[in-house]
C-alpha cells in the first residue's frame, strides 16, 4: 500500500526562502570558485625585488669582491678562533665547527680569486 502523500508532506518555499537559498548557492559556488582558482590556476608571483638598503654597487668587478669576501672570512675566523679559546666543552666544538666552516668558504673564494686574477 502506498501513500498518496509524502511523509513529511512537501512544503512550497516561499519566494523569500527561495531568493536566501540562491543566495547562499551563488556565495557556496563562488568560494569553491575561488578554492579551485587558488590552488589550480594561481596567479603569477611578483619577481621579488631585492632590498636596496645593503646594495653593493653593481660596477665593482669580480676581483674586488672576491677580494673583500676573502678578508671577511679570515676576519671571522680569528674572531671565532679568539672566541672558541674562551670556551670550553661542546660550546668550543660548535664554535671550532663555525670557524672550520669559514676557512672552508676562504678556501673556496681564494681558489675563485685566483682564477680571476692568477699569479704567475
Amino acid at each position: 500500500m502506498t501513500k498518496p502523500v509524502p511523509d513529511p508532506p512537501e512544503e512550497k518555499p516561499t519566494p523569500l526562502e527561495e531568493a536566501l537559498r540562491a543566495e547562499d548557492l551563488a556565495r557556496n559556488r563562488e568560494a569553491i570558485n575561488r578554492a579551485l582558482d587558488f590552488y589550480l590556476c594561481p596567479q603569477p608571483r611578483k619577481p621579488r625585488q631585492p632590498s636596496t638598503m645593503f646594495m653593493v654597487c653593481p660596477n665593482v668587478d669580480t676581483e674586488s669582491l672576491l677580494a673583500h669576501a676573502c678578508e671577511s672570512l679570515a676576519s671571522a675566523s680569528a674572531a671565532a678562533s679568539n672566541f672558541a679559546n674562551e670556551l670550553g666543552g661542546t660550546q668550543r666544538n660548535t664554535v671550532l665547527g663555525i670557524q672550520q666552516i669559514i676557512m672552508l668558504a676562504e678556501l673556496a673564494v681564494n681558489r675563485a680569486l685566483d682564477r680571476v686574477d692568477p699569479q704567475t
